[in-house]
């Protein structure tokens, strides 16, 4: 199967349905709101002036926070209409980004290793076949000294919601709608793999990159998943056993 046709298939749909969404808050961007959440605004601190590249950006609300915030800002999704809905709120608004229609690796072929950060962030990894393809890219966009920040849902919660824990080459096909709270919205056919943290980092590892800070938090700053529980503002929780399960994880690494 081809996966880059179906997966892009399936997100032209959601992003056309995700712009109007409580989930993503457009209105509250535009009132001058950031989209980015704290996880991310810690481990890389100071942006204003640097150049940076946001891989699977939807439909460009965190890169334009980043470009908000004083980032150069060069972002790339597989969805057509995302980056035709990301080019339309950076007019609006009149931030600069760049923003380029190509999947991950194809975007390797255009790039250039100038970048001071590298971006990805949840629910960016399971959408890729090849973990040290991915890699490859990251490396290959970062100057000397620049950084990766990944943050990542964690893969022990898509092992307590049945996939498994580990990479396979086979693909998990499911037909999924919005994980917004959309109602009655099309399932589509999805291709997804798992990628364990270990796996993520021997790949970054691989080629060059240093690991800097590995971190595993206890939530989720987005409700995205069945069951969760809110704790605090921006911060929701799944309980398996008593305990409050892993979530999220995030790596910040550097090219040397």
């Amino acid at each position: 199967m081809d996966y880059l046709a179906i997966n892009k298939a399936a997100w032209d749909k959601r992003a056309a349905l995700h712009l109007d969404t409580e989930f993503y808050d457009v209105a509250g961007f535009m009132a001058g709101n950031s989209s980015l959440k704290s996880i991310e605004r810690e481990l890389m601190g100071d942006v204003s002036g640097k150049k940076l590249l946001h891989l699977q950006c939807h439909f460009g609300l965190d890169s334009l926070s980043w470009a908000r915030l004083g980032a150069e800002v060069t972002a790339v999704d597989l969805s057509s209409e995302a980056i035709k809905q990301a080019e339309q709120l950076a007019e609006k608004t009149g931030l600069q980004a760049e923003f380029i229609c190509q999947d991950v690796y194809g975007y390797a072929q255009q790039s250039q290793a100038i970048h001071d950060w590298v971006f990805a962030s949840y629910g960016a990894l399971c959408w890729l076949p090849d973990i040290e393809r991915w890699a490859q890219v990251v490396a290959a966009n970062l100057k000397p000294g620049g950084q990766l920040c990944l943050v990542e849902f964690h893969p022990v919660h898509d092992l307590l919601s049945g996939y498994g824990y580990f990479h396979r080459e086979q693909a998990d096909l499911d037909e999924e709608g919005s994980y917004t709270e959309v109602e009655g919205d099309e399932e589509s056919p999805m291709l997804t793999w798992g990628h364990p943290i270990s796996d993520v980092l021997n790949a970054l590892i691989k080629v060059g990159l240093s690991i800097e800070q590995v971190h595993e938090y206890d939530y989720s700053p987005y409700d995205c998943f069945e069951d969760l529980s809110q704790r605090a503002e921006g911060e929701f929780v799944y309980e398996h056993e008593h305990y409050n399960s892993p979530l999220v994880y995030s790596i910040v690494a550097r090219k040397n």
